[in-house]
């Protein structure tokens, strides 16, 4: 066994040390962001406590970058090869929770990690900084950057930092996402286009002189007919949802305006773009037909994810060598009375103990991630960790009440090991990177990257 192999299974031997002796802080750090449960793109002391922790450890941290105030990159090191770890840490709406088995809102229509984001964040920062530490130790040279990535909720962060070139000159990203079992991920996902359409009409009273108003809800009334006609024949991959965000104020007064929020979803990009704009023809006819006219902003566009087998299989060989997580008596209990509020809960366990297999082909799986985008321009890594009890469905407040405890930070540290032994891997293995670049480019393809947002249109910023 040459020296430099066994130089980095000494490096991630001590950043798992270090993560075992970091429990207590990795735990505050969770909880604390747990307990702000910060919405999309306003995760401001949520993204101030990863990026002040980092600098705390001699990361150089850039703040407020791509033009989101909650959107930072932490660096440390010199030099190549530069390799990256993603964190999110925005919460979903409607979902408050006690880390209580029972239903129990801390604020009612409040704010909760539905997706396990503080862990999610968490994990990611103590990840870059164990790799740094055992790097520093062991000498070994090259950047870790940690990306701190709001608004994933809302797929929206990496698609403009990418745009923005946030990404550019990294080697490889890593990530990771909270689940009910662990394992390395070979997946790929949904793209999705997020766009808002307005129909403004004219205003009168609805029963004196209605002859006089052009309804606007009218519009967004046909608009979804139409759109749900046209469910019949799309592939059986795309996904259209939607909200009517303004509907008018009472019912005596014709709605001057409405607005719907649509979700256009496919497994490839091309197909939301051709849905995409299938739909806003359909609005524009809903507008002819109630004599109003209509608008629409894309807030987001985002790619399916490209899978990548060989760090797939670095990231399977490194989660065998952390384990699994390992629960208590008490978790297992937990758990169990989580899942009796699950009439659908699939059989096992209350809480995997296992390292999942590395599927022998791609995963879909159905829901998007802005992490697609990423992987569109460079080679991406993921993991899933057991966070939450077995079948907990997704945004749900079960999800929000296992991430606030123990079984939440098992899970977490796990990840954490496995982000920063793969780190570490990749800091020293340039064949590794070569391989996972070979992967890429084959997977990749020639196919033009291309963003429905339009050129001229910036970063968003909190409402």
């Amino acid at each position: 066994m040459s020296s430099a192999v066994l130089d980095v299974e000494s490096a991630k031997s001590s950043a798992i040390a270090y993560l075992d002796a970091a429990g207590d802080s990795f735990r505050e750090t969770n909880r604390a962001i747990w307990s702000f449960a910060e919405p999309s793109l306003k995760e401001t002391r949520s993204s101030a406590l990863l990026a002040d922790l980092l600098e705390s450890h001699g990361f150089t941290v850039e703040r407020g970058v791509a033009g989101m105030p909650t959107a930072f990159v932490a660096t440390w090191g010199s030099g190549d090869p530069l390799i990256g770890i993603m964190a999110e840490y925005d919460a979903l709406p409607s979902l408050s929770q006690a880390a209580t088995p029972e239903r129990q809102p801390l604020v009612p229509g409040g704010y909760g990690h539905g997706c396990g984001h503080s862990v999610f964040g968490t994990a990611s920062v103590f990840a870059a900084i164990a790799a740094k530490d055992a790097a520093e130790r062991s000498g070994i040279t090259g950047r870790i950057r940690c990306y701190g990535c709001p608004a994933e909720e809302l797929l929206v962060g990496k698609v403009f930092m990418q745009r923005a070139g946030v990404f550019d000159g990294a080697d490889i990203v890593l990530g990771w996402h909270p689940s009910d079992k662990t394992g390395a991920d070979f997946i790929t996902s949904k793209a999705m286009v997020s766009v808002r359409f307005t129909f403004h009409g004219v205003a009168s009273h609805a029963s004196a002189v209605p002859h006089r108003g052009r309804s606007a809800l009218d519009a967004v009334e046909l608009m979804n007919v139409g759109v749900n006609y046209m469910r019949e024949h799309v592939k059986q991959d795309a996904r259209i949802h939607y909200v009517i965000t303004d509907g008018g104020v009472q019912p005596n007064v014709v709605p001057p305006c409405a607005s719907v929020w649509y979700y256009v979803r496919a497994d490839v990009h091309r197909d939301v773009v051709e849905y995409f704009n299938w739909v806003t023809r359909i609005a524009q006819g809903a507008a002819m037909m109630t004599q109003t006219s209509v608008e629409w902003s894309i807030d987001t566009d985002c790619h399916e994810q490209i899978p990548n087998r060989v760090l797939a299989d670095a990231i399977d060989r490194n989660l065998r060598l952390v384990g699994p997580p390992r629960f208590t008596d008490e978790d297992r209990a937990f758990a169990a009375r989580i899942r009796e509020s699950l009439p659908d809960a699939p059989d096992g366990p209350p809480l995997i103990e296992e390292i999942e297999q590395v599927t022998a082909e791609p995963k879909l799986i159905k829901g998007s991630t802005d992490i697609g985008d990423v992987s569109w321009h460079l080679p991406v890594g993921h993991l899933r960790a057991a966070t939450q009890a077995n079948g907990c469905p997704g945004h749900s407040w079960q999800i929000v009440a296992c991430t606030g405890t123990n079984i939440g930070e098992q899970g977490g540290i796990v990840a954490a090991k496995a982000l920063a032994c793969t780190a570490l891997d990749l800091l020293t293995d340039s064949q590794l990177r070569a391989r996972a670049w070979e992967d890429f480019r084959q997977r990749r393809g020639t196919e033009p990257y291309s963003l429905l947002i339009p050129p001229d249109q910036g970063s968003p910023l909190p409402s």
